[in-house]
């Protein structure tokens, strides 16, 4: 159980008596890719208290916290616990594998998860599945988790940064514009951001890529990244990032170069990266709602539970937030975890 003493961050509700049943309020779920769907009759129904596990792969992202703070409003008042157990860093791939392990030894009877590393986190799953475990993947899109799961919650990557490739091009039109990318840490998730933005801005002969690097997904990765860009590829005009975080990154190495003309674009929705947007410190990113996202990911789970959700992915909605619409979303922190820290 050493895992469970070191996680870096846990919190735990006990929620007051009440009924378990929920009728989920989340979009008609499309279905899985053949064999990618674990039967929803053989989650094990019990009666009484639930406990169910939240495993993002990292706390490091404040992301992760609003996807956990969604999930911890739709317990309130139910009559279930929930805890959280993740590593500090996103990279951290044998403490998350560790940790699933751990939760496997314990009276649990529901996993939400988000993982880096899908092939490694796929054999424990599969023992949670075959347990009776409710297994829902969070943050995600994939139609063909490595092995079957219960469900999958989350926007369309591709279309996400397809949107904000679309809004790039309107931005620059006609005009020849030399693109840096920043990608996360090799896997599902970067590959479909990125490669969404790329298919985005293909069919625009302006639009040219001058460097892909690597940005490890966090802020000081960021921050390398795009220095290591500009210093090499200076004639560079926009940088997109998959995340926020190495999109803040980005703009502390635009900041330190002098490079103010520098457009950069991110994806997320943090709050964090909200209010770098509004401060005028970055340019765009896409929305991703995560406080939404834990919200239905933790009713589709009830549901799951209850043998009431048919399956799925469950796509959460995305728009582009720019400095145009950046303060209407602030002026919403009901929706957002951590809170603007100021009020807009």
């Amino acid at each position: 159980m050493k895992h469970l003493v070191q996680a870096a961050a846990a919190f735990a509700i006990v929620a007051a008596a009440g009924s378990t049943a929920f009728a989920g309020d989340y979009p008609a779920p499309t279905p899985l890719a053949e064999g990618a769907q674990a039967p929803i009759s053989a989650i094990h129904k019990k009666e009484g208290k639930l406990r169910i596990a939240y495993m993002p792969p990292a706390t490091e992202f404040n992301y992760y916290i609003a996807i956990g703070e969604g999930i911890k409003s739709v317990a309130a008042g139910k009559d279930l616990e929930v805890f959280m157990l993740a590593p500090q860093s996103g990279a951290d791939i044998n403490g998350q594998m560790g940790m699933i392990q751990d939760v496997l030894t314990q009276d649990v009877d529901a996993i939400i998860f988000g993982t880096h590393d899908e092939g490694a986190a796929a054999p424990l799953l599969k023992q949670a599945v075959d347990k009776g475990v409710a297994v829902v993947m969070i943050n995600s899109d994939i139609p063909n988790f490595p092995t079957p799961i219960h469900g999958v919650v989350g926007y369309a990557q591709r279309k996400g940064t397809h949107k904000i490739a679309d809004w790039a091009k309107a931005k620059f039109g006609d005009a020849p514009v030399k693109v840096g990318v920043i990608e996360g840490q090799p896997g599902y998730h970067s590959t479909e951001r990125v490669g969404g933005f790329l298919d985005g801005i293909k069919d625009a002969s302006n639009f040219e890529v001058v460097a892909s690097i690597d940005g490890k997904w966090n802020v000081e990765g960021g921050n390398t990244a795009a220095m290591d860009l500009l210093q090499a590829h200076p004639e560079t005009q926009l940088i997109f990032a998959a995340n926020d975080y190495m999109a803040i990154g980005a703009s502390y190495a635009a900041k330190a170069l002098g490079r103010r003309d520098l457009v950069i674009l991110g994806n997320d929705g943090d709050t964090s990266g909200l209010e770098e947007i509004a401060a005028g410190n970055f340019t765009a990113t896409v929305n991703t709602v995560p406080f939404l996202m834990g919200q239905q990911a933790m009713e589709a789970t009830l549901d799951a539970l209850d043998h009431k959700f048919p399956g799925g992915w469950v796509e959460i909605p995305t728009e582009i937030v720019d400095g145009t619409n950046v303060i209407s979303v602030l002026q919403h922190p009901e929706k957002l975890y951590p809170k603007p820290s100021k009020a807009y």
